[in-house]
């Protein structure tokens, strides 16, 4: 605090030292602090000075100095650097919602041999609230982009109706191997995890039919942005349905894969030069807000996205709104 404040004394107070009154309501100062503070008069109970022990009761009125500002209290079982990591992720932040830009790499939650993930950052995200935030949805480990975290029990039970009930709006984009024909265009089909596998970072889709065990149908509209010759082309990516590894799985289905994919591959070759990095991007995010209205959120292009971009040829400012190439709505 860097000014002076006139602070009443509440009812739910009661009578007690003012030096009591002081440590309770700023908690951060220690009691030599505040002994000095009412010792040099900077401390006045309706305008007169006051001993340490004096009391004050409810109505009185206390001035209160400049303040030294609260030392940052870093959450439990969190280092100061995981808390500016994943505090530098925040592209939106508000009573209800966090918004990240989730970098490639980092897994949303822990498995067999990943001690290092999202789920286990979360503390360092709690702000000015009590309770850490909580995931409403996920992205794979090596996808990049829009995650959203609810800030309380309300917000949570709402978002996760909106991504259950498809209520939410997502763009994505990818760098895929060859030029998709037709240009624009959507794709269905049956999928389910393949058999014996319960590792999530080993975990794969495979075509099936629809009376197979474990049959569950995905749908994602696709648009191409623009071309490097017959190479690679940047798509647009619209999930209507929010299936494991779906829009992977139905690019590499089509025989466009998406560049940098370990696990879902197509027969055509990689463009010198491009990284080996998932080229994949949740780009845009809009959604009912649990406070009333719409959250509308695009997350800036990752540096491998930006440099894969450049040895392309792509121009990001040729697509100022995500969500233009499938009619701009849901």
């Amino acid at each position: 605090m860097k000014a002076v404040e006139t602070v009443a004394v509440e009812v739910d107070d009661g009578v007690t030292r003012i030096d009591r009154w002081f440590r309770r309501r700023y908690p951060h100062l220690s009691q030599g602090q505040i002994e000095k503070l009412i010792r040099t008069g900077q401390v006045r109970v309706d305008g007169a000075r006051v001993k340490a022990s004096d009391r004050v009761s409810p109505g009185q009125v206390v001035r209160v100095p400049p303040l030294p500002e609260a030392a940052p209290r870093l959450p439990v079982g969190i280092s100061g650097k995981d808390v500016d990591f994943v505090r530098a992720l925040v592209i939106h932040k508000d009573d209800d919602v966090i918004v990240l830009n989730k970098p490639a790499g980092l897994a949303v939650q822990g498995g067999t041999n990943t001690l290092r993930h999202l789920d286990g950052l979360l503390d360092g995200l709690k702000f000015e609230s009590e309770k850490k935030p909580k995931l409403v949805h996920r992205l794979d480990r090596d996808t990049s982009g829009c995650l959203v975290l609810a800030r309380h029990a309300r917000a949570a039970a709402f978002l996760g109706e909106a991504f259950r009930d498809r209520d939410t709006d997502k763009i994505y984009w990818a760098i895929v191997l060859g030029a998709p024909r037709p240009r624009i265009g959507e794709l269905r089909s049956w999928m389910r995890k393949a058999p014996g596998v319960h590792d999530a970072d080993r975990e794969m889709m495979q075509a099936c039919l629809q009376a197979d065990e474990g049959a569950v149908h995905a749908i994602t509209q696709y648009a191409v942005l623009d071309e490097a010759g017959q190479q690679a082309a940047w798509v647009a990516l619209r999930p209507v349905t929010g299936r494991t590894h779906q829009l992977r799985f139905h690019m590499a289905e089509l025989g466009y894969a998406i560049a940098g994919d370990p696990k879902y591959k197509c027969e055509r070759p990689t463009p010198n030069g491009l990284e080996q990095s998932l080229l994949l991007h949740a780009r845009a995010l809009r959604l009912p807000h649990p406070s009333g209205g719409e959250l509308k959120i695009i997350a800036p292009m990752p540096e491998h996205m930006k440099r894969a971009f450049d040895l392309l040829g792509f121009e990001e400012r040729e697509a100022r709104d995500p969500f233009a190439p499938f009619g701009g709505g849901p």
